[in-house]
């Protein structure tokens, strides 16, 4: 560690875990979903035996990693505002304190830190609230993947039972009022939020790489080891 720095503690390992588990199904969620709404890499597959499988495949994989990101989403929603480690919550209330942190990380990211009048050794409001958006953009995209999901069980009927479709229905019905009145615009808004949470996902690497290269403090390191480093107070 380098004299006159510190080490901050900024994610847990279930932080850590949940953050790449996340990663992970999204990523497969994406790449399966694409190839569900059109199916790119179909004629590279010569064996008519295996090409049957394959969207039968990517449904399963597709479903699986949805399923994993509804698990995740649960846990992190506890996290939000129960966790013992910090509360998002509070950094996503419009106080004072915390539009004015907003503003200036903004500024500080416009001016390439030519301005930082906030502390960074902790979670701020901008961050927080980026990340909140991505949730809810998960959220949005659980609500309507259920909703295709259970219009595929035509018949009312699934292999554990009447209740699951029915509960599906109770859930995520609304949402094809909610995006104009027909599955195709449920389909629609789907295919678009996914593009969405791509853009969400290009700028968080981007912003990740560019606070640890203008404030060098290590903040690309948080995800691996939960650590960062800032400077201690003279």
């Amino acid at each position: 560690m380098k004299p006159g720095y510190k080490s901050v503690k900024r994610m847990t390992t279930a932080g850590r875990i949940i953050h790449w588990v996340n990663a992970f199904s999204i990523l497969a969620a994406v790449i399966t979903g694409l190839y569900i709404a059109h199916p790119y890499y179909q004629s590279f597959i010569a064996d008519p035996a295996v090409d049957k499988y394959v969207m039968a495949w990517n449904r399963w994989i597709h479903f699986i990693g949805a399923i994993i990101l509804d698990v995740t989403s649960i846990v992190i929603a506890y996290l939000y505002f129960f966790s013992r480690f910090e509360k998002p919550y509070k950094k996503v209330l419009p106080t004072p304190s915390n539009i004015k942190e907003f503003i200036e990380v903004v500024l500080n990211l416009l001016t390439l830190n030519r301005r930082k009048k906030f502390d960074s050794s902790h979670a701020d409001s901008f961050n927080t609230v980026y990340f909140t958006v991505l949730h809810l953009l998960l959220a949005w995209m659980l609500l309507t993947g259920l909703q295709l999901y259970v219009h595929g069980l035509e018949s009312g009927l699934s292999s554990i039972g009447g209740w699951w479709p029915a509960m599906l229905h109770l859930f995520t019905d609304w949402t094809i009022a909610a995006t104009g009145g027909t599955l195709m615009d449920v389909r629609i808004s789907h295919h678009y939020t996914m593009w969405l949470i791509v853009a969400w996902t290009m700028f968080h690497i981007y912003y990740q790489v560019w606070r640890t290269i203008y404030w060098r403090e290590g903040d690309i390191a948080i995800a691996f080891g939960g650590e960062k480093f800032v400077k201690e107070a003279k």
